[in-house]
């Protein structure tokens, strides 16, 4: 019986977050068994290890929302041991155990294989996060926006923000902002920004249905009221693309945004 190491939380008797040891017959049904080489810290997992974090469904709970590796045994016909996949999203490390986990066992649907070249190291570097600011690139790309239009990239020195940025400068544009309150983070600008704003230089005093035209696209991370402020800022036939609510989940706003300018 194979014995391997698991980062597990427990509500009882009382809350607690620790390294624990654990057998393969612990595990999770699942139709493939997958060894654990890598997984990421995202803020979903700090929450997790968190008593009243908010994210863990049932405990105990194995936190980690994604995982890459190797598999080890199949039922499914899709896999086959020696093959390397990662996981991300779905119930992982909230409802179904996750990769804080030597081994972890998974439905088979929920496995991506990974490509030649892309090791279980370069995938966790990118993780949810890094994945997640790429579809909103991707997403962006659609607008055939000029290489020099304004794009405003909001929690900026987060994970999906950091990434987004690295991406655009990659695919050419030159006037990206990055908005944040660390508004002097050199490391920003080395990503590719071409300035740093904080939010009181975005969002004004009284909010108006529609202002100036300042931005062509945003990728928001934050929501809530910083939202709200931006979305009357974008130019006609721009785009809002949405990927985060620590600012809250909620924006006070109007339909013409939408209406008037696309």
């Amino acid at each position: 019986m194979t014995n391997f190491s698991t980062f597990r939380v427990m509500n009882e008797p009382n809350f607690t977050a620790s390294l624990t040891t654990a057998t393969l017959d612990e595990l999770p049904a699942g139709d493939v068994l997958v060894r654990v080489d890598y997984s990421d810290v995202n803020y979903k997992d700090a929450l997790a290890a968190k008593e009243n974090g908010g994210v863990i469904r049932t405990y105990p709970m194995t936190p980690g929302i994604d995982l890459a590796g190797e598999v080890v045994d199949s039922q499914s016909a899709d896999f086959a041991p020696g093959d390397q996949v990662l996981v991300t999203g779905y119930g992982l490390g909230v409802s179904h155990p996750g990769g804080y986990s030597q081994f972890q066992r998974v439905p088979a649907e929920w496995l991506v294989k990974r490509s030649a070249g892309f090791s279980a190291k370069d995938s966790m570097t990118y993780g949810t996060a890094g994945f997640t600011a790429a579809l909103a690139v991707q997403e962006l790309e659609q607008l055939h926006l000029a290489k020099d239009a304004t794009i405003l990239v909001t929690g900026a020195s987060g994970g999906v923000g950091s990434v987004s940025i690295a991406l655009l400068k990659k695919l050419g544009y030159t006037n990206i902002v990055a908005l944040s309150r660390k508004t002097d983070a050199q490391w920003l600008l080395d990503l590719g920004a071409a300035k740093i704003v904080s939010p009181d230089e975005v969002v004004p005093e009284k909010v108006k249905p529609l202002a100036k035209q300042t931005f062509a696209a945003v990728i928001d991370t934050v929501g809530g009221p910083l939202l709200a402020a931006v979305l009357p800022q974008i130019a006609y036939g721009g785009g809002a693309f949405l990927c985060g609510n620590a600012g809250g989940i909620k924006i006070e706003t109007t339909v013409l945004p939408f209406i008037l300018r696309g």
